[in-house]
């Protein structure tokens, strides 16, 4: 069993390294290395896996719409904040406050929800497995990055 962890990891970062890219193409190639990854990292059931996706799939749509309506026009406004009086930035700090606020209480519906369909043990292998997936992909993508500078 752990040949067949260890190569399916092999496999993933290999695929990973050439599927990387911003194409909606690649995306969707990544997206289904997630879910094989999430899949084998948390030995989802059949059943158990029915039950995930959906969940998890509204979950991960309601946070990109949450960061790509909320936090990133945030964080564009926070790039001027030196010109700012006091009072827009208090309003500032407010509204930031309100995103955080928003982005907890999503996780925190969304691990309540979760922990129903799986179990705690599992709803905490896929924490780390979300962080050491995301971890990969960086990893991949600066070793891409730097292949293709020395490739110049």
């Amino acid at each position: 069993m752990n040949s067949l962890k260890n190569l399916t990891v092999i496999i993933f970062l290999l695929t990973t390294t050439a599927f990387y890219s911003q194409n909606k193409q690649d995306w969707d190639k990544i997206k289904s290395l997630k879910v094989a990854y999430f899949t084998e990292q948390l030995e989802l059931t059949s059943n158990e896996a029915e039950a995930f996706w959906p969940v998890y799939n509204k979950y991960e749509k309601e946070r990109y719409l949450l960061r790509k309506n909320g936090y990133d026009e945030l964080r564009n406004r926070m790039k001027e904040a030196d010109s700012f009086n006091e009072k827009e930035a208090d309003k500032l700090l407010d509204e930031y406050l309100d995103y955080e606020e928003n982005e907890e209480e999503l996780d925190k519906n969304f691990f309540v929800k979760i922990s129903k369909i799986i179990t705690a043990k599992k709803t905490l292998k896929l924490i780390r497995a979300e962080q050491d997936f995301k971890h990969k992909l960086i990893r991949q993508y600066r070793k891409k990055h730097q292949d293709d500078k020395g490739n110049r």
